[in-house]
């Protein structure tokens, strides 16, 4: 089985998300759509294929993180997202009970050994 098959994203909190919006946009020319950044590529092994890499600012006092307490979270894509989290619960990995289902795909979240949430995205087949 494949586990992380790529980067979805990676998402910060600061004080002022719009603020910095502003300063990436204004220095490094990254304009946000919809309070995020996408960024859109194609997959090596079949250029047909398409995938997104996601960077967003959330405001400091988010609740998303939670338990972490880190600055940043990490979204990696993976292929099976429930086979997956089976898989790491039975090699004693925290997993979040939690998992969610959006036309966009489907979400879950564990944690690594230093408190850092990583959220796990099966995106939709094509």
């Amino acid at each position: 089985m494949k586990r992380v098959t790529g980067l979805g994203g990676v998402f910060m909190k600061c004080k002022d998300p719009d603020a910095m919006y502003g300063w990436y946009e204004k220095h490094l020319g990254i304009v946000p759509e919809h309070g995020t950044v996408s960024f859109n590529w194609r997959e090596t092994e079949d250029h047909e294929k398409t995938g997104t890499t996601v960077w967003a600012l959330f405001p400091d006092n988010t609740k998303y993180f939670e338990p972490s307490r880190s600055p940043f979270m990490m979204n990696f894509r993976v292929e099976n997202l429930e086979q997956l989290l089976a898989a790491l619960r039975a090699e004693g990995v925290q997993v979040d009970d939690k998992v969610e289902s959006h036309a966009y795909g489907k979400f879950g979240w564990i944690m690594d050994p230093e408190g850092n949430r990583i959220e796990l995205w099966e995106p939709p087949s094509d």
